[in-house]
C-alpha cells in the first residue's frame, strides 16, 4: 500500500471534507496533497493509493467523502475503480482528475459514475473548489469539457445516445467525420468542412471502420443513421 501510515479517517461532524487520492504517480499525489493541505482548512486528505487494488481496499476502509481519481493506471484505471466501488459505496463521490481530455476517457468515467472530470492543469484553489462542489452535489467539469459532456448526453445530431458502448469507442472528431460521411460528403468536402486534410479524414474513416468492424462507407452510413448521427 502507498498510504501514509499517519492517514486516518476524518472524524464525523467536524465540518471537513475527507479526500482520498488515487494516482499511479507518487510525485503527483504528493503535489496534490500539498496543495490541498496548504491553506484549505475544510479539505483534508485521508489517504492515497497508486493502483486499482490498493484504491479499492483503502477507499473501503476510509470511506472518504470524495475520491480524486486518475483515469489511466496500469491495472485498469478509474473506470475499474468505479465499477468495483460505486455499487457498495453510493455515498462516496468520485471526481476524475486526469491529464487526458480525450472524449472516450471522459465518457467512460462519467458513465461509470464519476460526478465530474477535471484536468491536471487545474490550480490548487480550483481543485479545492471542485472538491467542495461535487461534495455538495454539483457536477464539475473543466471548462473545455463542459460543453462536450452536455453534447454527448443530449439528443443533438452527433451526440452519443446514453448507454451506447459502440459510440463510446469513437472520438468526437470521428463522429464529426462519420456524420458528414453519412450525409454523402466526399472526403475532400469533409476536409474542407472540418478544416483538416484529406489524409486526416481518411485516417479517421479507417479508425471508425476498425472500431465498428464495418467494411465500407455505405455500411457506416446505415450504422450512423441507426444511431441518429445524421
Amino acid at each position: 500500500m502507498t498510504e501514509d501510515p499517519t492517514d486516518q479517517q476524518a472524524p464525523d461532524g467536524d465540518g471537513t471534507i475527507s479526500v482520498f487520492l488515487v494516482d499511479d504517480h507518487a510525485l503527483f499525489r504528493s503535489g496534490v496533497r500539498a496543495e490541498l493541505e496548504r491553506g484549505v482548512p475544510d479539505v483534508r486528505v485521508v489517504g492515497e493509493a497508486g493502483s486499482v487494488d490498493e484504491a479499492v481496499a483503502a477507499v473501503r476502509h476510509h470511506r472518504p467523502d470524495v475520491v480524486l481519481l486518475d483515469v489511466h493506471m496500469p491495472d485498469g484505471g478509474g473506470a475499474e475503480v468505479l465499477r468495483r466501488l460505486r455499487p457498495e459505496l453510493p455515498d462516496v463521490v468520485f471526481l476524475a482528475l486526469s491529464v487526458s481530455d480525450a472524449a472516450e476517457d471522459v465518457i467512460a468515467v462519467i458513465r461509470a459514475g464519476a460526478r465530474g472530470y477535471v484536468t491536471k492543469t487545474i490550480s490548487g484553489r480550483e481543485l479545492a473548489d471542485a472538491v467542495r462542489r461535487v461534495h455538495g452535489g454539483d457536477a464539475v467539469f473543466s471548462p473545455r469539457l463542459a460543453g462536450f459532456v452536455l453534447d454527448v448526453f443530449s439528443n443533438k445530431p452527433g451526440a452519443a445516445p446514453p448507454g451506447d458502448p459502440e459510440l463510446d469507442l469513437l472520438t468526437r472528431r470521428e463522429r464529426d467525420v462519420l456524420r458528414l460521411l453519412a450525409r454523402g460528403y466526399a472526403y475532400k468536402e469533409i476536409a474542407a468542412e472540418l478544416f483538416i486534410s484529406v489524409k486526416t479524414v481518411e485516417t479517421h474513416v479507417s479508425s471508425v471502420l476498425r472500431k465498428t468492424q464495418l467494411s465500407n462507407r455505405y455500411e457506416l452510413s446505415r450504422w450512423a443513421s441507426d444511431r441518429r448521427l445524421v
